[in-house]
């Protein structure tokens, strides 16, 4: 049946391709034992003091969860310094793209979005019959701000900025950054998605909070519990922006929007130093002792500034014979031809048992390419 009251533009929309779940996998191939480093999720679980928190608050959930935020606003207005009304919490970042999108634009609307890059951002502002106007990252896979400042008209409402940027896990300088903001007119917003902020070790990456705090510049910046606090099953996130930008947003925001274990999740999971501490280092490492064994097998990769990074496959098989030989042998790992880089799969730091389980299998596949 053709349903001709469907919006054409919701009708083009091809659905966003989320990883596969480990348990989906085992049941399909029938295998046991298998390692998922294809959705840049924390490898060592869950931030303990979180889970702790969880189970203390399990005995209220016949009862609505803080409509406002109220306790989770107030301890990261004390860490960002920053005020509670500049905070708006989310259902994940990914509401909050979805509710930027939303307050601020209008069908025929357009924003600007790099590619390759989090490919949510298209997808939304489609789904909102807003427009997407396209800029090729440079050949270094870092952002072309000169070709972003050259796109803006006056139908442009957003930039998307992932920084760092998923999935080439490359950063925008402070100098191009504070460029950025000096050449957006008034009538544009900086969306500043920093969802791997916590991962960044260059000493050059411009903390967006920053500049909201000390400029009052349109600039929305999209943080995430997902990542290093381990708490992506429980979709938490939070934006930080002007108060007069967070109002707007507040208004669409739905009420009750963030259930009651993922505010006190999140609330724990800030003062969990000792986890972060273990996961920054756990990262670090794997970072190393890949990038060692790729090197020794002669593959090309992406070094990032994040949890997760891209390996080239080609001229050896392409990102989707890769995946589906590697999802065999019980490694889940993303092809990136959906983000148009059919050469290149994705993966994130695991354990040291995972990593190595992932050199193993995939120096064996190079090995039979040769």
């Amino acid at each position: 049946m053709s349903y001709k009251f469907v919006p054409q533009y919701i009708k083009e929309i091809i659905p966003y391709p989320p990883g596969k779940p480990i348990e989906e996998v085992e049941r399909e191939l029938g295998i046991k034992n298998s390692v998922k480093i294809a959705s840049n999720e924390n490898p060592l679980g869950t931030s303990p003091l979180a889970i702790q928190a969880i189970k203390r608050s399990l005995k209220s959930l016949n009862r609505y969860p803080d409509g406002s935020a109220f306790y989770l606003k107030n301890k990261l207005s004390r860490i960002y310094r920053v005020s509670t009304d500049s905070i708006v919490i989310g259902n994940g970042s990914n509401e909050l793209i979805e509710l930027t999108i939303r307050t601020f634009m209008q069908p025929g609307d357009e924003a600007i979005i790099s590619d390759p890059s989090f490919l949510i951002y298209s997808i939304t502002v489609k789904a909102s019959g807003g427009r997407s106007r396209i800029i090729k990252l440079l050949d270094n896979y870092s952002y072309n701000i000169k070709g972003i400042i050259k796109a803006i008209n006056k139908r442009t409402r957003l930039i998307f900025v992932s920084n760092p940027n998923n999935p080439t896990g490359t950063i925008i300088t402070k100098k191009d950054y504070e460029w950025l903001i000096k050449n957006v007119p008034e009538h544009v917003i900086i969306v500043d998605d920093a969802a791997y902020r916590e991962f960044v070790q260059s000493n050059d990456y411009p903390d967006g909070i920053d500049y909201v705090r000390k400029n009052n510049a349109n600039i929305i910046v999209l943080r995430t519990f997902s990542k290093i606090y381990g708490l992506a099953g429980l979709r938490i996130g939070y934006g930080i922006t002007t108060p007069e930008l967070a109002g707007y947003i507040e208004r669409v925001r739905q009420p009750f929007n963030v259930n009651s274990l993922a505010q006190t999740a999140a609330l724990a999971a800030l003062d969990d130093k000792a986890f972060i501490k273990k996961t920054l280092e756990n990262n670090k490492n794997g970072l190393d002792y890949l990038y060692k064994k790729l090197d020794e097998m002669n593959i090309l990769y992406i070094p990032t500034q994040a949890n997760f990074f891209l390996i080239k496959v080609s001229p050896y098989m392409s990102a989707r014979q890769a995946f589906e030989i590697l999802l065999r042998k019980g490694v889940i790992v993303r092809d990136m031809t959906s983000y148009g880089l059919s050469d290149y799969i994705r993966i994130n730091v695991g354990t040291p048992s995972e990593n190595k389980k992932f050199i193993k299998e995939f120096a064996e596949i190079i090995k039979s390419k040769l």
